[in-house]
């Protein structure tokens, strides 16, 4: 996975640890942008292949960091975040 300096910065201000983002890359639900971007995010469906995966206890001792999301172009994270709002998936 390629970040740019700029979005290191950001996941270590934002407290938004590796695993989150690894697990947003495989598991996230996925928006594509009219801007050639994807806004990968954690809905109800990929908590449950989660839990299914990974175990339900770990998902639910981490579920206050599934509120992150993930901005990528290509194979590049151009952004990463909290999310505050729902996101509508067109």
């Amino acid at each position: 996975m390629s970040m740019t300096h700029q979005d290191k910065m950001n996941q270590k201000k934002r407290a938004i640890p590796p695993i989150i983002i690894n697990w947003l890359r495989k598991f996230g639900c996925r928006i594509t942008g009219m801007n050639g971007t994807t806004v990968i995010y954690f809905d109800k469906q990929s908590k449950r292949t989660m839990c299914s995966e990974i175990g339900h206890i770990v998902v639910r001792r981490l579920d206050d960091m599934m509120d992150a999301y993930v901005v990528m172009s290509d194979d590049r994270v151009i952004a990463v975040g909290h999310r505050f709002k729902h996101l509508s998936n067109r």
